[in-house]
């Protein structure tokens, strides 16, 4: 039986998710990709809390996009999420794709964030 996208890409999340965590030290950079944003969180998974985030809906963004769903604004929000990590004293991280492939808008997002200073 063939699956379908999305039950494809929970597969991949769940089989990346076994192998990446986040700890207070080198917390998770998790990126959830829809058919018209992107969002990016820090997350320290041993405490359960989020320590930075950044999205296309955020009015910083979305004044200086045209959509939300270009590589244009995934490098925006990679650039953000980067700077609010640094200020709260993040350099290192794990990246988490969620079970996207590696390109286009997640690799806009990565390489941004690497640019603004992080580590992965």
């Amino acid at each position: 039986m063939k699956l379908t996208r999305r039950e494809s890409l929970k597969r991949r999340h769940r089989r990346i998710r076994k192998k990446v965590s986040g700890t207070p030290d080198c917390p998770r950079l998790a990126v959830f990709r829809s058919n018209h944003h992107i969002y990016a969180q820090i997350i320290d998974d041993v405490g359960q809390h989020t320590l930075a985030a950044a999205s296309t809906l955020e009015p910083d963004v979305k004044q200086n996009i045209s959509s939300g769903a270009t590589c244009e604004a995934s490098a925006a929000v990679g650039k953000l999420v980067a700077e609010r990590g640094k200020a709260k004293g993040i350099e290192q991280v794990v990246f988490d794709r969620g079970g996207n492939i590696y390109h286009g808008r997640v690799k806009a997002l990565a390489d941004a964030a690497r640019e603004a200073g992080l580590q992965f």
